[in-house]
């Protein structure tokens, strides 16, 4: 297996260009005393390493948080942040929520009401073969 530079990956090639993670920084905060950071202790024991080397693109910071449950951080490119509580969770769990906050794009969760958001709508709505006079053939 050959490695790539990361400059060589960010460029596009056949005019398509290369996916960018949304997610630009990674906090982790543990406690090394409270039973509710067990599993968090043991994911930056044992995983975290791999998901950093396998996440060059991704800056990740671990700092301790004492008296206080675990939590991660995501930082994105749009300036906003979201945090996820892992208490109690194993390390298979917080691997997921990782994961998850990686995978995020930053923006707020929003209800869709329609399943097309047309900036223009139609000034004659949809076209219906049920609307109107029927043609008599």
């Amino acid at each position: 297996m050959t490695v790539v530079p990361l400059q060589k990956i960010a460029t596009g090639r056949n005019g398509l260009g290369a996916f960018i993670l949304q997610c630009k920084r990674m906090d982790f905060h543990y406690c090394d005393w409270a039973g509710s950071s067990r599993g968090m202790n043991g994911f930056i024991k044992s995983i975290l390493p791999k998901f950093a080397a396998a996440h060059p693109q991704i800056e990740i910071t671990v700092s301790p948080r004492p008296s206080k449950h675990p939590v991660i951080v995501g930082h994105y490119i749009n300036g906003r942040e979201k945090a996820i509580c892992v208490r109690n969770m194993e390390p298979l769990e917080v691997l997921k929520k990782a994961e998850l906050l990686r995978d995020a794009s930053g923006e707020r969760l929003r209800r869709t009401v329609k399943p097309v958001d047309s900036r223009n709508p139609s000034v004659r709505g949809i076209w219906s073969p049920f609307h109107g006079n029927g043609t008599a053939v």
